[in-house]
């Protein structure tokens, strides 16, 4: 008898031994779908500061584009919108904090440009982060790309540049983010176009155009290609020369500048975009409220104002859109990193 009531004891301890640890891995998974980030239940988003991380230095075209952005959002959400520059290996520094340590909660953003995003991609194969690890919010804004010089260069045009590169290839420096940023690609380019050798060129490795147009504009380097928002105030100030700019029409903003096709030199198809994007596993809700919001905004007289005043174009695309160019701006780019050996 004492034999059965242990063993009815022993039973029942199972039992409750099992149910306990049932409620303990279903409170598990509960709590693991909540650290996810795909909790759909919108808590009223905003509620608080968000802090946009900029991964390049102040004055470039993603801190003029960011601190845009960030004026319309805190008016229109009632909430501050901060942005914080944190340069560093061509973007990889600030893209890193956020993607890898930053919040899944809608707290902490990106502001990229391509050359953060797809063009650092393309070249790198040891990134402690990946595309996997990116939820894109929306594309906001673009622009083509400016070769320019320093205002005391001797080249009077693109075709005078083309000449002497061509003779001089060992001499020729170029002010890029890195191996596979959007200048190297521009470069690259312009280059193979009019049959200039790019193996012998040297890249200057910048923080961002608010770092490579004073080098440029000193004379330490000989060529930047920089977004035309970026290379604009140097420009106005007497400081760098536009030579070209790559687009199909001429720029508004720079009506005297031709293009770089009208001056003989074509395929030239690189441009700059700028875009939000959050860590993987951000909450739908906040991808939704981004994309309706940065719709809205791009829309907005008040913010397009503020665009002509940085020499900047809208160009929106929502999240989903916004991913599947960049997937395959990123496999255009790698293929051409591959053929010039730029891929690390």
């Amino acid at each position: 008898m004492m034999g059965g009531i242990k063993m009815k004891k022993k039973a029942l301890f199972g039992l409750l031994s099992g149910v306990l640890s049932v409620s303990i891995v279903l409170s598990g998974c509960s709590s693991t779908n909540s650290a996810s980030g795909k909790q759909n239940k919108d808590p009223g988003y905003p509620t608080k500061q968000i802090e946009v991380i900029v991964p390049f230095a102040a004055g470039g075209g993603t801190d003029l584009t960011a601190r845009a952005m960030s004026e319309y959002l805190s008016e229109e959400w009632g909430k501050s919108v901060v942005v914080v520059n944190k340069p560093g290996a061509g973007g990889a520094t600030g893209t890193q904090e956020v993607l890898k340590q930053g919040s899944k909660d809608g707290y902490s953003v990106l502001v990229q440009s391509v050359s953060a995003v797809s063009a650092l991609y393309a070249g790198n194969t040891n990134l402690p982060f990946s595309v996997e690890d990116q939820q894109f919010l929306a594309k906001m804004t673009g622009e083509p790309l400016a070769y320019v010089v320093s205002a005391d260069a001797p080249f009077k045009n693109i075709n005078e540049l083309n000449e002497w590169v061509k003779k001089n290839p060992d001499k020729f420096t170029f002010a890029s983010n890195g191996p596979t940023a959007i200048g190297t690609f521009g470069t690259i380019q312009w280059m193979d176009s009019i049959g200039a050798d790019f193996s012998k060129a040297r890249l200057v490795a910048t923080n961002g155009s608010g770092d490579a147009l004073p080098k440029v504009a000193g004379g330490h380097i000989t060529l930047a290609v920089q977004g035309v928002s970026e290379v604009s105030n140097l420009t106005k100030a007497g400081k760098l020369k536009i030579l070209g700019i790559a687009a199909p029409e001429r720029s508004p903003f720079f009506p005297d500048v031709p293009t770089m096709e009208e001056q003989g030199v074509k395929d030239i198809d690189v441009s700059l975009w700028y875009g939000a994007s959050a860590p993987a596993g951000t909450p739908d809700y906040v991808v939704k409220k981004w994309e309706t919001t940065i719709n809205k905004m791009v829309k907005d007289p008040k913010f397009l104002e503020k665009l002509d005043s940085i020499n900047v174009r809208p160009d929106y695309m929502n999240a989903d859109d916004f991913t599947k160019s960049v997937e395959e701006e990123t496999k255009d780019y790698t293929e051409i990193a591959k053929e010039k050996g730029l891929v690390k």
